[in-house]
């Protein structure tokens, strides 16, 4: 890469790199600090991406709620759209696709006339955001995101989204309507896996371990993370899918603290998982304390019938504290009303 030549009084001779050396290192100085900026790029692109499907996953964990507030809507729509923005940025075809299908299914709910989703919608949305998921956590591996990889997990879930915008149509028209009855035991003993109760607590194990974790919106999303694996796993089983959906919405709640939410949240979910093993799926009910936990400050989030009964009172309350007390010593008993006061305690505290 050197050339030698002489010095002007012949008598030394010293290495003098031609010009073209230059331009080489110059060149490859380029083609460094370009290779460096796309790599913060798409690092950045893929930590944006995660947040954007955190929004999808919750808002899809309960769409017949999330349905209810246009705004929910149109972050979901918005977040399917800026997936696709980067994705076409960088050239990830097979991201972008995906992301397109799911923002013009979510542009439906926001502009079409579907007022209500039923599960089989809620199923399909969810698969389409699975897909999502499994190009970006390939795009995140050692090995990135190979473009054959890509075109056949597109060519996979592109039956879902025909799949979905029919049915979506079907809703629009009212040739289907969104079913709100429980599914029955027998249809439903083939939808989860056999070994439901041990995954169950497989996830219950990592909830755990977030539980631990200083309380912090990162730690909150973890755990809401978790509950939509744990909806999903329930297959279409309501019974389950509303417990979860109600110790979900106690999550989110930032005035619950992890030392409360954790031993009963994991108590019901575990033993929820095992009545669904055995078939008892009828049975599963969320007590009255995760449904009070779950019933503030947002109490459609626990979409269980009994939420509603528990609003009612609370507007039915008397002005006169002792007439408070007459009323709830005749509505709960001696357990609830142990765990009410507590909580009013803790809401004490925090409002000082």
């Amino acid at each position: 890469m050197f050339c030698m030549g002489a010095s002007d009084s012949g008598q030394e001779s010293r290495f003098i790199p031609p010009r073209g050396c230059f331009l080489e290192g110059a060149e490859i100085v380029r083609r460094t600090v370009v290779s460096d900026q796309q790599d913060r790029i798409m690092r950045l692109f893929i930590e944006e991406a995660k947040e954007h499907l955190d929004t999808l996953e919750n808002g899809l964990v309960d769409l017949k709620s999330t349905m209810k507030d246009p705004e929910s809507v149109q972050e979901m729509f918005r977040a399917a759209h800026s997936v696709k923005g980067g994705a076409a940025m960088l050239g990830l075809d097979s991201i972008k696709t995906t992301a397109h299908r799911l923002e013009d299914c979510f542009k439906v709910l926001k502009d079409g006339p579907v007022k209500q989703v039923d599960q089989t919608a809620e199923s399909l949305f969810l698969k389409g955001v699975d897909t999502l998921k499994d190009l970006l956590g390939r795009l995140e591996g050692p090995f990135g995101l190979r473009n054959e990889e890509g075109e056949k997990l597109v060519q996979q879930v592109m039956p879902v989204f025909a799949q979905l915008e029919t049915h979506l149509d079907k809703l629009a028209s009212g040739k289907v309507q969104a079913a709100g009855s429980a599914t029955p035991a027998a249809s439903t003993a083939g939808a989860v896996p056999a070994n439901f109760a041990v995954e169950v607590m497989t996830l219950l194990k990592e909830m755990l371990q977030v539980f631990k974790q200083k309380e912090s919106a990162a730690s909150r999303s973890e755990l809401t993370a978790v509950c939509v694996r744990l909806y999903k796993l329930g297959g279409k089983i309501e019974t389950w899918q509303n417990l979860v959906k109600t110790a979900r919405a106690a999550i989110v709640n930032p005035k619950n603290s992890y030392k409360v939410l954790a031993p009963l949240i994991i108590k019901e979910l575990k033993e929820a998982g095992d009545l669904v093993q055995v078939g008892k799926v009828k049975t599963i009910v969320p007590s009255k304390n995760l449904l009070l936990l779950a019933a503030s400050p947002k109490p459609a989030e626990a979409s269980a019938p009994a939420a509603p009964a528990a609003a009612s009172k609370q507007v039915a309350l008397p002005a006169e504290p002792k007439a408070v007390v007459k009323l709830l010593l005749k509505t709960f008993n001696k357990k609830q009303l142990s765990e009410i006061a507590k909580l009013l305690v803790n809401a004490i505290k925090s409002s000082n």
